[in-house]
C-alpha cells in the first residue's frame, strides 16, 4: 500500500466513514475506486487530493509528511490512569520521533532493516518457558554481571530495536512499537532506574513475540487482572535482568532475619540496577525465597530500594543512536535545527544539550 493510499484509509477509518461515503467526497461513482486508492492500485490526482483535504479538513502534510505514522505502526503502552485521549495524543507525538528515525537513518548511512528475531513462545508457553527464554537471551548477548546496564545498547546495536528515553506524561511508563521495517521501545526516563530496567526488558518481550501473541494496545499497570501475555513478559524480564548465574552469589537468604533480608535485597538490587521488589520475586520464582516470606516483606521498606524516595538523575533524552542519526541529518541539510527542535519537543538549547549528553557532534552551530 502506498503511503498516500494508506493515509487515506486511516483518515477514512478515523472519521468513521465507509468507502461509499468517501467516494462521494471524491466524486467517484463507486467504492471500488476508493478501494483501489487505499491499496495503491490507483494514484490520486492533485485535484482529488485537494477534494479530500477540503472535504475532511486536513492539511496537505497529513498525506505527505514522512515524519508521521499514519495508518501504520502498532503500539502497546504500559500506563496507569492515563486518559485515552491523552494517550492517543502522546502516541501521535512518539510516532513522529520513530517515523523521523525511520526516514532519516538510511539517508545518513544507518540501516534500519534487520532480520526480526523471535523467542518461539506462544500463549500456551509456561512461565518457566518464559524464564528459560530470558536466561538464554542474557547468555546469548553476553549481558554480563549487570544485565540492566547493557540491555539498551544490545537492543539497539545487536537487534536493531530503537530505544528512546523520553519525557512521557505522568502515568505512562513505557511502550513498544512495531513497524514492518523497524521496532522501537519507549521508556519514561523519569522513572527510577529499577523501573526503567524492568520496563525495557518487558517491552523487549513484546517485540520478540508480537506476531505470536500481540499485546494489548494499553496495559493498566497494577490493574485488578493481568492477562497471560503480560505475566509471561514479567517472567521473561525478570530472567533477562536477573539470570541465575548473576544471582549465584546471592543465594541462601531464605533463613535470614527479615531486617537483614530487606537490607540485602535493597543493596543487591541497587548493584544490579533493578528494583528490590523485582529481585524479591525473581528469588521466589527460583525457590530461593518462599512465597510466604516474599509476601511478608513490607512494601514500604523495599520502595525505592529502601530509600523512601526516588534519587538519581534521569538518563539523557532519546539515545545515542537516535541522536547520531538526527545529527547526521542536520549535517547533511536534510532537516533544519528549528524543525528538529519542534519535532523533538525541545528548545534549540535543549537540543544542543541532548547532543552533548550523548557525546554526538553536530557541525551546525546551535
Amino acid at each position: 500500500m502506498c503511503p498516500v493510499g494508506r493515509r487515506v484509509r486511516a483518515l477514512r477509518e478515523e472519521r468513521g466513514l465507509s468507502q461509499e461515503q468517501l467516494a462521494r467526497v471524491f466524486g467517484f461513482n463507486d467504492r471500488q475506486t476508493v478501494s483501489a486508492v487505499e491499496t495503491g492500485a490507483r494514484r490520486l490526482t492533485a485535484e482529488e487530493l485537494l477534494l479530500v483535504m477540503n472535504g475532511l479538513n486536513v492539511p496537505l502534510d497529513y498525506f505527505t509528511d514522512p515524519f508521521r505514522l499514519v495508518g501504520e505502526g502498532r503500539f502497546s503502552w504500559r500506563q496507569k490512569g492515563v486518559d485515552s485521549a491523552d494517550l492517543a495524543a502522546y502516541e501521535q507525538r512518539a510516532g513522529q520521533w520513530i517515523a523521523a528515525f525511520r526516514s532519516l537513518a538510511p539517508e545518513v548511512g544507518q540501516e534500519t532493516r534487520f532480520l526480526r528475531r523471535t523467542l518461539g513462545l506462544t500463549k500456551r508457553s509456561s512461565y518457566g518457558d518464559a524464564m528459560q527464554a530470558g536466561e538464554r537471551f542474557a547468555a546469548r548477548f553476553e549481558l554480563g554481571d549487570v544485565p540492566a546496564a547493557r540491555l539498551a545498547r544490545v537492543m539497539e546495536r545487536k537487534l536493531g530495536i530503537l530505544v528512546l528515553m523520553v519525557d512521557a506524561p505522568e502515568g505512562i511508563s513505557g511502550a513498544a512499537c512495531q513497524l514492518p521495517e523497524l521496532e522501537a521501545a519507549l521508556i519514561s526516563r523519569r522513572e527510577v532506574i529499577g523501573r526503567r530496567s524492568f520496563d525495557l526488558a518487558h517491552e523487549l518481550f513484546h517485540l520478540l513475540t508480537w506476531d505470536a501473541m500481540p499485546p494489548d494496545h494499553s496495559e493498566e499497570i497494577n490493574g485488578p487482572t493481568r492477562n497471560r501475555v503480560e505475566q509471561l513478559a514479567d517472567n521473561f524480564a525478570g530472567a533477562v535482568l536477573l539470570p541465575t548465574g548473576v544471582l549465584e552469589p546471592f543465594r541462601g537468604w531464605s533463613h535470614l532475619p527479615q531486617a537483614e533480608l530487606i537490607s540485602r535485597l535493597n543493596s543487591v538490587a541497587d548493584r544490579l540496577q533493578v528494583s528490590s521488589s523485582a529481585l524479591r520475586w525473581r528469588l521466589a520464582a527460583l525457590g530461593e525465597l518462599s512465597q510466604r516470606v516474599a509476601r511478608s516483606l513490607p512494601e514500604e521498606r523495599l520502595r525505592y530500594n529502601g530509600r523512601g524516595a526516588a534519587v538519581g538523575d534521569p538518563p539523557a533524552r532519546f539515545s545515542k543512536l537516535f541522536m547520531e542519526v538526527i545529527g547526521g541529518a542536520i549535517d547533511r541539510g536534510l532537516v533544519s535545527i528549528r524543525r528538529t527542535a519542534r519535532l523533538l519537543d525541545l528548545t534549540v538549547e535543549d537540543l544542543a544539550d541532548a547532543f552533548a549528553a550523548h557525546e554526538v557532534a553536530c557541525s551546525v552551530e546551535l
